[in-house]
């Protein structure tokens, strides 16, 4: 698949006839253009010469095309003064509208003092120039006045000639389209105009002459004036994308010679070095070789709390270093960054076309022809009733004027822009917010798709789960504290020495609580590991083992198994083959996983579970988070079967993160690919959650519906305003002598297009996290003295429902995050609970 830009394209009728061109070129399997983006994406084999056949197909059909630029350049972004930057304060516009607004001032300045004699002073008889009037006869003055008219309008024609140079050009390559209608209907206009001054002035009538030359320009600067407010609303619809772009850093300080040197970051290349200090954006993406530093992610990630990272690890363009500085060997530069990936990502899939833009599409195809028919029998049919209805009664000269300027209003008023803006300004700004969210779509149709979906199908581990072990319990046997301390010292020496990940999680949960009840680490000597049963080694003496029931027999049966219910594993000590107690360790869920199935299902969304892990556990976390149906004990070739067998009645999603969820997120009607999955995953995804937060899915939902809400309005806005005013303009409202003049039918054009333009806007607005938004305070604390101090608190706190917290403890403080409506009384309880005092929070 490759994407093109196109120009020259006004209307729906312009897009229509450019994917119909390029359907007809040999290789290519589909095309999908944008009016909103003047872009183009077309599925086909590029081996050859088909990217040139395509350009030529386009530049055949009477418009230009080019392969796509980047993300930048496709929003106007390269050029600083061409971009939507803010410079001293405002905001620049962008160049087309700029232009339109410099000829609506003009054509505007123009058409005041025309309609001042045409109307003015015509109709109302307000004064002109007193020489004019005292010095010539009636006929005369009509005469100067006409000319004068001519003149003024001619001149607001040439100023908007773009509409007669595209007009007749669509015409000519046999697709007309928007300009047609309205060069055709000033056009026909001025030359009637024309021809009834030259029959004037030739002629010794002495009544009023049937002029329309005020019409004429009143109708293109109308139309420039719905043009101008279409391209800058149309500019705010991308507003969210060129945010995104623009926080991608443009220069890069890198070491050349043993030297830091400034340069344009499209200058950096894979290997070399880049030096990034404090409040600076990484650039590139790479791996630490030398410092550390404090990233904060959040522009990848979402995840506010900044990643203390050191040598050997990853960091990516566009996050921030909020202290340190470090050294970076590139490895990934530009589109092929991280971000580079996200922003190209959402600029294409905003460029897509949506399933439900196929009406409109199959509509625009016909639309102007069957609005040119309908122009030429109502002049017909006019021409011969008349506007009395009496036909016979009007003279040939009234009807014909009456029948031109009703033809006129029919081809003025119809909008077919409404119906192509229809579907791609909500795409646009629905993906745009969902972007900030974190949530990328990689098509219309993934957005469009995920609104339907009956059925969510989660993979466990690192969905709904964290995808990491930690420890859960900590319980020793008997009460005497000694040997309770004894025994936490001889569990962390023990495991410390093993390199099993269920270990590991022990050993991490004891060096951040440094200290916890007396625990220190101890000499292990003669470590073993038996496989399949566990771990033993001489510590201070005493022969200590941990392991499985089979290892250590004597503990307590009913404790374990009750433990394993919970979907806890228990790791079982013994000192001197005497049980010792044990510790559980367990894969949690996350802190917003209950939410969001508890929100799925509020929504009439079926929640299933699908893990390779045993039911045990995964009973034990569906009924935690409240998850109906569970598939346990799954093998990752069978993942995909039963997708398929959930498929055939219900629009199913699937969401999952490893390589063996890989064939489920393709067979799934939508797969969400959480963002820290594999690539794999990604690539096979249709929508990624880059926050790795369950609550996404609801969030990606409720955009889906919005968006897909806002699109029937403007299809609905787009086809009854069509349906409505073209009858009228064509005097379906006669018998009650109701006829509209051209100019009223060319500015309800001109608002039609502006209002569906707006009302996609309105996304910008929606609540998609309902009355549950994320809130954050900050609570100061007294009596914390270490870690231990500190891991207490964070556990009563985030023991709240929806409660994230991060402790300091040389700080004294902790910021919660947490949606819903949680009174600060509950988080003074939690700490006062936890054994501190509580200060004071905001």
């Amino acid at each position: 698949m490759k994407s093109f830009d196109v120009t020259g394209m006004s209307c729906a009728a312009c897009s229509a006839h450019v994917q119909k061109a390029v359907e007809g070129v040999e290789g290519v399997v589909s095309c999908s253009v944008n009016l909103l983006t003047n872009s183009m994406t077309v599925e086909g084999n590029f081996d050859g010469e088909l990217e040139n056949k395509i350009v030529s197909a386009v530049e055949k059909a009477g418009y230009g095309a080019k392969p796509a630029s980047s993300g930048a350049a496709r929003f106007g972004l390269e050029n600083e003064a061409e971009s939507g930057e803010r410079k001293h304060g405002k905001k620049i516009l962008d160049v087309e509208t700029k232009k339109l607004i410099k000829r609506f001032f003009i054509s505007a300045g123009i058409l005041l003092p025309l309609m001042y004699v045409s109307m003015g002073h015509m109709m109302w008889h307000w004064p002109i120039f007193s020489f004019i009037e005292n010095n010539f006869s009636h006929e005369k003055v009509m005469i100067i006045l006409g000319v004068y008219e001519a003149l003024l309008s001619l001149v607001v024609l040439i100023i908007n000639r773009k509409f007669f140079i595209s007009g007749t050009r669509a015409v000519i390559n046999r697709s007309p389209n928007m300009d047609t209608l309205v060069a055709l209907g000033a056009g026909v206009s001025y030359v009637y105009s024309f021809f009834n001054l030259i029959k004037y002035i030739g002629s010794s009538n002495s009544g009023m002459p049937d002029f329309y030359f005020e019409s004429a320009a009143m109708i293109v600067t109308l139309i420039t004036v719905g043009k101008t407010l279409e391209s800058f609303s149309k500019g705010k619809t991308t507003d969210a994308l060129k945010a995104l772009i623009k926080l991608a850093p443009q220069t890069a300080t890198v070491l050349q010679d043993g030297k830091e040197k400034t340069i344009d970051v499209s200058e950096v290349k894979t290997g070399d070095i880049v030096i990034v200090k404090t409040g600076e954006s990484i650039p590139v993406d790479g791996i630490i070789t030398e410092g550390s530093a404090s990233i904060n992610e959040s522009n990848l990630t979402g995840e506010s709390i900044p990643l203390d990272k050191d040598k050997g690890k990853n960091v990516y363009a566009s996050t921030l270093c909020v202290t340190g500085r470090i050294v970076v060997k590139v490895e990934k530069v530009g589109e092929e960054t991280s971000f580079g990936k996200i922003i190209q990502l959402v600029t294409d899939a905003s460029s897509s076309k949506a399933p439900i833009a196929k009406i409109a599409d199959r509509v625009s195809a016909i639309f102007v022809p069957a609005v040119l028919l309908i122009a030429l029998v109502t002049f017909v049919i006019w021409f011969f009733i008349g506007v009395s209805g009496s036909g016979g009664t009007e003279s040939i000269s009234a009807r014909l004027s009456n029948a031109i300027a009703l033809a006129v209003c029919v081809l003025v008023i119809s909008c077919p822009c409404s119906l192509g803006l229809a579907t791609p300004v909500s795409i646009m700004v629905g993906n745009g917010v969902a972007a900030k969210k974190g949530i990328l779509f990689k098509t219309a149709a993934s957005l469009e798709a995920l609104e339907k979906i009956e059925v969510c199908v989660m993979d466990k581990t690192g969905t709904v789960t964290n995808g990491k072990p930690v420890v859960t319990d900590v319980i020793a046997a008997g009460t005497d504290s000694n040997a309770a301390g004894d025994f936490l010292s001889y569990a962390y020496s023990l495991e410390k020495s093993s390199s099993h990940p269920l270990a590991a999680a022990v050993t991490k949960y004891f060096e951040e609580d440094a200290g916890l009840c007396g625990a220190s680490l101890l000499e292990a000597r003669d470590f073993e590991e038996i496989i399949g049963r566990g771990v033993k080694a001489v510590i201070g003496g005493k022969l200590v083992k941990a392991g499985n029931l089979d290892f250590i027999p004597d503990a307590p049966k009913d404790l374990i198994e009750e433990k394993s219910r919970e979907g806890k594993t228990p790791l079982l000590f013994s000192v001197d083959k005497k049980y010792a107690g044990m510790i559980c360790v367990s894969d949690t869920e996350k802190e917003t996983s209950r939410r969001a199935v508890k929100e799925l299902n509020k929504m009439g969304i079926e929640t299933v579970l699908l893990t390779g892990d045993n039911k045990t556990v995964a009973d034990a976390i569906a009924e935690r988070v409240g998850i109906k149906k569970v598939y346990a004990g799954v093998k990752p070739d069978e993942k995909e079967k039963i997708v398929a067998e959930l498929s055939r009645d219900k629009k199913v999603a699937m969401v999952g993160d490893g390589v063996n969820d890989a064939p489920s997120l393709k067979r799934s009607f939508v797969g969400i690919a959480i963002g820290a999955g594999t690539d794999v995953a990604l690539d096979a995804a249709d929508i990624v959650l880059m926050k790795n937060d369950l609550l996404d899915v609801v969030r990606g939902i409720k955009i889906s519906k919005n968006t897909l809400r806002n699109i029937r309005q403007n299809l609905f806005w787009a086809f009854f305003y069509n349906v409505i005013c073209i009858p009228v303009a064509a005097g379906a409202l006669g018998s009650l002598g109701i006829f509209l003049k051209p100019m009223y039918g060319a500015l309800a054009m001109s608002l039609s297009s502006f209002c569906v333009v707006m009302n996609a806007l309105r996304l910008n607005f929606m609540k998609i996290d309902g009355g549950d938004s994320v809130m954050r305070k900050t609570i100061q604390i007294k009596g914390m003295m270490c870690q231990h101090c500190q891991k207490h608190v964070t556990d009563a706190l985030c023991a709240i429902e929806g409660v994230k917290a991060d402790v300091d403890f040389k700080a004294g403080t902790a910021v919660v995050e947490y949606s819903g409506d949680i009174s600060d009384d509950v988080f003074k309880k939690a700490v006062v609970d936890a054994g501190y005092e509580f200060v004071s929070i905001g």
